[in-house]
């Protein structure tokens, strides 16, 4: 593994990302600095955080610094990623961040299991949609969203899931999630899925975060209660 430091969080890369477009970014101090933001932003004391789409743990280990490791739960699809995400967590001190394998899912979903794809480059990694080439293609536990959200009830739910996000904004969020950051993926779904996103997010009392976004990361925040 290759060991780096960004924005004072230490990462290690497996072999297999080395020299890749990952690792430049990381080096050039562009990684995930959009996320990055969001979460120091956002992110108190004490805050509990759902991550999906945990990566290398970079997001997850400053929302472990700021909340408190213990407070923070990450989801990650690609179980190549597992091993290098885990020892981040333990180099930043945050070993007790929970881990779970799989990917989300939306409500409806009704197998145990999902299709996904572990890319050449970790967020290349997708949902396999039926129909599509089988190839560097592995099974892995389905996470329906409104299990992980009752289970772990966040105020925060932070998500980059390369474009699996178009799947989880069918239904109304529950009120004890107060924000929400999550990466948009244009090229993946046509410009109504967007709208769709927005749309959801209003009905379930968030509006548009202008202090969480940037560009294709869209932050929304619950509006306070009438009085």
């Amino acid at each position: 593994m290759s060991d780096m430091v960004h924005k004072d969080i230490k990462l290690v890369l497996p072999d297999w990302l080395r020299g890749g477009p990952i690792e430049t970014k990381i080096r050039n101090g562009t990684y995930e600095n959009k996320e990055s933001e969001a979460a120091h932003q956002r992110v108190r004391s004490g805050m509990r955080v759902l991550e999906l789409g945990a990566g290398l743990g970079f997001v997850s280990a400053i929302c472990a610094r700021k909340a408190g490791a213990d407070r923070v739960v990450c989801v990650e699809a690609n179980p190549r990623m597992l091993d290098a995400l885990r020892e981040n967590l333990r180099l930043n001190g945050a070993r007790d961040v929970t881990v779970v394998h799989g990917a989300v899912v939306n409500g409806s979903y009704d197998e145990d299991t999902v299709l996904f794809r572990a890319g050449d480059l970790f967020w290349g990694g997708t949902i396999v949609e039926t129909g599509t080439d089988l190839n560097n293609v592995v099974e892995v536990p389905a996470l329906r969203l409104p299990d992980l959200l009752e289970t772990h009830r966040p105020r925060l739910v932070m998500m980059d899931i390369e474009g699996a996000e178009q799947y989880l904004f069918d239904a109304r969020w529950p009120k004890f999630v107060k924000f929400v950051v999550l990466e948009l993926h244009p090229s993946k779904y046509p410009p109504q899925t967007i709208q769709k996103i927005i749309t959801c997010m209003s009905k379930s009392g968030l509006t548009y975060d202008p202090v969480s976004s940037n560009g294709r990361t869209l932050g929304f925040k619950r509006l306070p209660r009438k009085t």
